[in-house]
Protein backbone atom coordinates (compact mmCIF):
# COMPACT_ATOMS: atom_id res chain seq x y z
CA UNK A 1 0.00 0.00 0.00
CA UNK A 2 1.26 3.23 -1.13
CA UNK A 3 1.62 6.61 0.98
CA UNK A 4 -0.92 8.08 -0.91
CA UNK A 5 -3.60 5.49 -0.27
CA UNK A 6 -2.97 5.11 3.71
CA UNK A 7 -3.12 8.96 3.98
CA UNK A 8 -6.58 8.55 1.85
CA UNK A 9 -7.25 5.94 4.34
CA UNK A 10 -6.44 7.45 7.42
CA UNK A 11 -8.56 10.79 6.05
CA UNK A 12 -11.61 8.36 5.71
CA UNK A 13 -11.03 6.96 9.34
CA UNK A 14 -10.89 10.36 10.87
CA UNK A 15 -14.28 11.82 8.91
CA UNK A 16 -16.03 8.43 10.27
CA UNK A 17 -14.98 9.46 13.65
CA UNK A 18 -16.19 13.33 13.50
CA UNK A 19 -19.53 12.22 11.92
CA UNK A 20 -20.44 10.20 14.88
CA UNK A 21 -19.58 13.58 16.96
CA UNK A 22 -22.26 15.61 15.29
CA UNK A 23 -25.03 16.85 17.63
CA UNK A 24 -28.37 17.65 16.70
CA UNK A 25 -30.32 19.40 18.62
CA UNK A 26 -33.86 19.07 19.73
CA UNK A 27 -36.86 20.13 17.28
CA UNK A 28 -38.14 23.21 18.31
CA UNK A 29 -41.36 24.77 16.82
CA UNK A 30 -43.58 28.15 15.63
CA UNK A 31 -46.58 28.86 13.68
CA UNK A 32 -44.98 27.50 10.38
CA UNK A 33 -42.18 25.60 10.86
CA UNK A 34 -40.11 23.01 12.76
CA UNK A 35 -36.42 23.89 13.40
CA UNK A 36 -33.31 21.92 14.55
CA UNK A 37 -29.54 23.24 14.76
CA UNK A 38 -26.87 20.80 13.64
CA UNK A 39 -23.60 21.21 15.25
CA UNK A 40 -20.23 20.07 13.12
CA UNK A 41 -17.33 19.12 15.29
CA UNK A 42 -14.69 21.90 14.17
CA UNK A 43 -12.32 19.47 12.77
CA UNK A 44 -15.43 18.09 10.59
CA UNK A 45 -15.96 21.68 9.31
CA UNK A 46 -11.96 21.69 8.28
CA UNK A 47 -12.93 18.37 5.93
CA UNK A 48 -15.43 20.00 4.19
CA UNK A 49 -14.82 20.82 0.09
CA UNK A 50 -13.59 24.51 -0.17
CA UNK A 51 -16.77 25.10 -2.84
CA UNK A 52 -19.25 24.74 -0.45
CA UNK A 53 -17.59 28.38 1.63
CA UNK A 54 -18.31 31.86 0.25
CA UNK A 55 -15.64 33.23 -1.42
CA UNK A 56 -15.87 36.82 -0.43
CA UNK A 57 -17.07 35.93 3.28
CA UNK A 58 -15.22 32.44 3.88
CA UNK A 59 -18.16 31.63 5.62
CA UNK A 60 -20.45 28.27 4.75
CA UNK A 61 -22.86 28.84 2.16
CA UNK A 62 -26.68 27.25 2.07
CA UNK A 63 -25.98 23.55 1.60
CA UNK A 64 -28.30 21.41 -0.79
CA UNK A 65 -29.71 18.38 0.87
CA UNK A 66 -27.39 16.07 -0.93
CA UNK A 67 -24.66 18.74 0.17
CA UNK A 68 -25.04 18.15 3.53
CA UNK A 69 -25.61 14.75 3.60
CA UNK A 70 -23.09 14.22 1.72
CA UNK A 71 -20.52 15.45 4.31
CA UNK A 72 -22.35 13.29 7.00
CA UNK A 73 -25.53 14.79 8.44
CA UNK A 74 -28.09 12.15 8.54
CA UNK A 75 -31.81 13.51 9.46
CA UNK A 76 -35.51 12.64 8.09
CA UNK A 77 -36.64 14.06 4.74
CA UNK A 78 -37.65 17.27 4.06
CA UNK A 79 -35.21 19.22 5.97
CA UNK A 80 -33.98 22.56 4.90
CA UNK A 81 -30.46 23.86 5.07
CA UNK A 82 -32.23 27.96 5.57
CA UNK A 83 -29.35 29.81 8.03
CA UNK A 84 -25.81 30.09 8.25
CA UNK A 85 -24.52 31.61 11.64
CA UNK A 86 -21.52 33.33 10.77
CA UNK A 87 -19.42 33.96 14.19
CA UNK A 88 -20.15 29.74 14.66
CA UNK A 89 -19.97 28.67 10.97
CA UNK A 90 -19.92 24.85 12.12
CA UNK A 91 -23.67 25.96 13.49
CA UNK A 92 -25.78 24.59 10.73
CA UNK A 93 -29.40 25.69 11.04
CA UNK A 94 -32.02 23.60 9.14
CA UNK A 95 -36.20 23.49 9.17
CA UNK A 96 -39.23 22.13 7.77
CA UNK A 97 -42.82 22.40 7.15
CA UNK A 98 -44.60 21.85 10.55
CA UNK A 99 -46.61 18.60 10.24
CA UNK A 100 -44.36 17.64 7.18
CA UNK A 101 -45.31 14.18 5.46
CA UNK A 102 -42.87 12.89 3.26
CA UNK A 103 -43.80 11.76 -0.21
CA UNK A 104 -45.61 8.66 -0.74
CA UNK A 105 -43.09 7.01 -2.90
CA UNK A 106 -40.24 7.33 -0.11
CA UNK A 107 -42.72 5.55 2.53
CA UNK A 108 -43.25 3.17 0.02
CA UNK A 109 -39.45 2.29 -0.72
CA UNK A 110 -38.55 2.41 2.73
CA UNK A 111 -41.18 -0.66 3.60
CA UNK A 112 -40.17 -2.44 0.94
CA UNK A 113 -36.66 -2.36 1.75
CA UNK A 114 -37.58 -3.57 5.62
CA UNK A 115 -39.19 -6.81 4.03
Amino acid sequence: MDAAQLAKEEEQRKLEEYIEKIHYSDRYTDDTYEYRHVILPKQLLRLVPKHFFNEESGTLRLLSEPEWRGIGIQQSLGWEHYEVHAPEPHVLLFRRPKDYVPPPQHAQSKAARRR
